[in-house]
């Protein structure tokens, strides 16, 4: 399975809960915080649903 990693770039403040949630549910705290993870369908889900918060690298 290929790995990504996803770093949080813009902060959820002022963002609805459900997105807030989302962030947390991917394990990302502050601002600049990344996190490598497993790509599978439902982390791609979460984030393609915070595409403007979060920036995606894949992982070699």
């Amino acid at each position: 399975m290929k790995k990504i990693k996803i770093t949080l770039v813009k902060s959820p403040i002022d963002r609805s809960e459900r997105q807030k949630l989302t962030v947390q549910a991917l394990g990302l705290n502050k601002t600049n915080s990344s996190r490598e993870v497993e790509a599978t369908p439902q982390i791609l889900g979460m984030v393609r649903k915070l595409t403007h918060l979060l920036k995606v690298e894949e992982v070699k």
